[in-house]
């Protein structure tokens, strides 16, 4: 299994919130997490950085967990970021932001961190 690097847009350190688990999730898979988050300074002892701006380096996948207004907000530095793909969790959908990142030939899917890492299909 590749290792990849992950970006957690909406990152959580409450533990009953999908974002939280998924990085546990992802951490346990092997995969290097950048949680990102405007308020929180680390989550579990990983440092959080507080915009996609503060990202460097490659990304693999750009994980959403934030609602459309925040993500189209943010759709500039996504594209900027350049991430190989970005995972639409439920209740993230965000059809301007998906034909944004179809124009920028950037892949896209709407799926469930979780249910993906824990199926085998991540």
């Amino acid at each position: 299994m590749k290792q990849e690097r992950v970006v957690i847009l909406g990152a959580s350190d409450k533990p009953d919130r999908y974002a939280h688990k998924a990085q546990k999730l992802l951490q346990q898979h092997g995969h290097e997490v950048i949680p990102v988050h405007p308020k929180l300074a680390e989550i579990d002892g990983v440092p959080v950085l507080p915009d996609l701006k503060a990202v460097t380096g490659p990304v693999d996948t750009l994980t959403l967990y934030v609602n459309p207004q925040i993500s189209s907000a943010a759709a500039a530095d996504i594209i900027s970021l350049k991430p190989t793909r970005v995972i639409f969790n439920p209740g993230t959908e965000n059809a301007e932001l998906q034909g944004q990142l179809s124009a920028a030939n950037i892949a896209w899917e709407e799926a469930c961190t979780l249910v993906l890492l824990n199926t085998g299909q991540y």
